[in-house]
């Protein structure tokens, strides 16, 4: 099930890329999907995964609320503070953390340290 999930956000990456849905380019991204390494490197669990699409849906409203906060009222402050990334985490999960972090307007991953730790701007209100 998890090989399907990470095959899916492959697909969904491919798609996301080349905005072409033609027969040609499907299976490109197929095969494409299949030849990149990683597929089965590290276990992760069902758990994981749901629990990150879940909290990508919690976070578009809040992104619509933090852009809203931006324009009605000016940030000035910056800081870049270094959050732990969950323990057993697969390239994928660690994908799906880092867009889920930079896709609200305040913050954005700057890096990803090896060591396990994402370095995050976050603008905030003076």
């Amino acid at each position: 099930m998890i090989g399907y999930l990470n095959l899916f956000l492959r697909l969904s990456i491919w798609f996301l890329l080349t905005a072409d849905f033609s027969i040609l380019n499907i299976s490109l991204g197929i095969a494409i999907a299949f030849l990149l390494p990683g597929l089965n490197k590290t276990p992760s669990r069902l758990q994981d995964w749901l629990r990150v699409f879940w909290e990508i849906v919690v976070a578009v409203p809040q992104a619509y609320w933090e852009a809203i906060e931006i324009m009605v009222s000016p940030h000035n402050q910056e800081e870049i503070t270094l959050e732990r990334v969950k323990p057993q985490r697969t390239p994928g999960l660690i994908f799906l953390d880092i867009f889920l972090i930079t896709f609200t307007p305040k913050t954005v991953v700057v890096k990803y340290h090896e060591e396990g730790w994402y370095e995050v701007h976050k603008i905030n209100r003076s």
